[in-house]
């Protein structure tokens, strides 16, 4: 595990960049993570974030078409606001592990 430090503050993460507590997590860096994802966050992002967090920390299982479904944001524009690879992107900024759905 290595150390990073985001919005002034040192926090564990995975080899990928993961956070390993997720109560580390603050919107300060979240925003410094989507920079390096190369997101511009919105507050449409974090709305789909919290869902995202909610979810995780009651220990549901997170998949693209559950985020589709959530009433958040359907699936294209999950796919609009976390290009490319939308699952991994949106739970690195979001604070939590890596989900086990994707590779």
């Amino acid at each position: 595990m290595a150390e990073k430090i985001y919005a002034g503050k040192s926090v564990s993460v995975t080899d990928d960049g993961y956070l390993t507590d997720a109560s580390q997590w603050t919107k300060e860096i979240a925003a410094e993570i989507a920079k390096e994802e190369g997101i511009d966050i919105t507050d449409k992002h974090y709305a789909v974030i919290d869902f995202i967090r909610e979810k995780t920390l009651k220990g549901e299982a997170l998949t693209i078409r559950s985020i589709g479904k959530s009433g958040v944001v359907d699936t294209k524009g999950f796919y609009d606001l976390f290009p490319g690879a939308p699952l991994k992107k949106a739970s690195r900024i979001a604070g939590i592990a890596k989900p086990s759905s994707c590779v």
